[in-house]
């Protein structure tokens, strides 16, 4: 397959020609689709309304139907992959997928370890019908270790690599994260891994089965804590929003003009104290000798973060971030999901992009995250259930009119 460039230039895509036969489920199997088809690869994502993939299930759904092919999660979550239906519960279908990717570069799954195995699809398996495949398995903890079979999702995956015991109000209990960031986090970060191996195989010519663990990635978020440990013998928790070293100070979250307005500022230099200091026209609470050094700003921190605060309030978000960064101290609005669509320097990069769905509505979508200097990826929104289904099964398989009719009617293809 070549994918063309939109501009008309006749550049293919940097993974024009690869195909991709994609088992993964909810988000980070899909993710890793998706950043794999921006870059110009063939996704096919392979799905089952015996066992309808969660994402499909989240809200919001378009006008308010609830359906597997209108929810927007979806739609968003899985752009760039394609869509072809198989109840791998039975024989014929398990058959059809080995038939598939006899004719695919990739294979990705998040399983659990052992559902691959189970479903004949092993590694093994599948090498021999497509010698130098490239696999990638996702599970929570790695295909080995005590901890194999556990089964997370993504939000408790920052239970179980330590980042909920290091997030929350100072001195208190731990309060974990909101959203399930480990899933596009995962799914970036596993087609890098594909990547890799992709590269590995144009040198010698063998594929390689990656055993990519979510947990030991997503572990990698909790570096300096791992550090404090080992060079300190301290057991880090819930500081709020101060410097997990205590290498910055101020360093937090404070309120500004308006309605849940706030800005953030972390000063990281005695250099930056005194811009912010001048920025704030020098009052006199700040001009304490105390406050001078590092040291000092540490033993103060809650009355300097309270005079700070206080002096934020006054301000707009934007404006006063905008002030601050030209004197060289980083600061950034707080920006809620509102602000992501309006602001304009998402705007100019294309971050979210507004679309057709095949079903006849508009909605807003992520746009291309990987941009190549020499093409530009087309962003289709997520596929509706089965969409690929004629073409694969009928084109690039080879199956008979009636055949193809026959598996749809016993839930085969489904």
């Amino acid at each position: 397959m070549t994918t063309p460039a939109p501009d008309g230039s006749g550049r293919a895509l940097p993974l024009a020609g690869l195909r991709v036969a994609n088992f993964g489920w909810v988000w980070a199997g899909p993710v890793v689709g998706q950043t794999l088809g921006f870059l110009g690869a063939e996704v096919l994502k392979i799905e089952s309304r015996a066992r309808v993939d969660l994402l499909r299930m989240l809200p919001p759904f378009a006008g308010g139907v609830r359906d597997p092919d209108r929810s927007l999660s979806n739609h968003a979550g899985w752009a760039g992959n394609g869509s072809v239906t198989l109840n791998l519960k039975t024989p014929e279908a398990r058959d059809l997928a080995l038939r598939l990717v006899a004719v695919c570069d990739v294979v990705v799954e998040n399983f659990g370890p052992g559902a691959m195995t189970a479903l004949g699809l092993d590694y093994a398996a599948l090498c021999q019908v497509r010698p130098g495949l490239v696999m990638l398995s996702m599970p929570a903890a790695g295909l080995n270790g005590p901890l194999q079979s556990v089964r997370t999702y993504g939000l408790s995956l920052s239970s179980l690599t330590g980042l909920d015991s290091i997030t929350g109000y100072a001195g208190g209990p731990p309060v974990p994260f909101e959203n399930a960031f480990a899933d596009p986090f995962n799914g970036i970060m596993g087609a890098f891994a594909v990547l890799a191996a992709l590269a590995g195989r144009e040198r010698t010519g063998q594929g390689q089965h990656i055993d990519f663990s979510q947990q030991e990635a997503v572990m990698q978020m909790v570096g300096p804590a791992f550090m404090d440990y080992f060079l300190n013998n301290r057991v880090a928790g819930p500081r709020g929003n101060r410097h997990p070293l205590d290498a910055a100070a101020p360093h937090g979250v404070f309120p500004c003009a308006g309605e849940d307005r706030w800005i953030s500022i972390a000063v990281a230099s005695d250099r930056e104290w005194q811009a912010l200091r001048g920025a704030m026209g020098d009052p006199p609470w700040a001009a304490s000798g105390e406050l001078a050094g590092l040291a000092g700003r540490l033993r103060h921190l809650d009355s300097l973060h309270e005079q700070l605060a206080a002096w934020t309030r006054n301000f707009d978000d934007y404006e006063l971030a905008g002030r601050l960064q030209q004197q060289g101290i980083a600061a950034a609005p707080v920006l809620n999901v509102g602000d992501l669509l309006r602001d304009p320097h998402y705007r100019a990069r294309g971050t979210f992009i507004e679309v057709q769905h095949p079903l006849g509505f508009q909605e807003t979508i992520y746009g291309a995250y990987v941009k190549c200097s020499r093409t530009e990826p087309v962003v289709e929104p997520g596929p509706r259930m089965g969409r690929d289904n004629e073409r694969v099964f009928r084109e690039l398989l080879g199956l008979g009119a009636a055949d193809y009719q026959r598996l749809i009617e016993a839930r085969v293809i489904w």
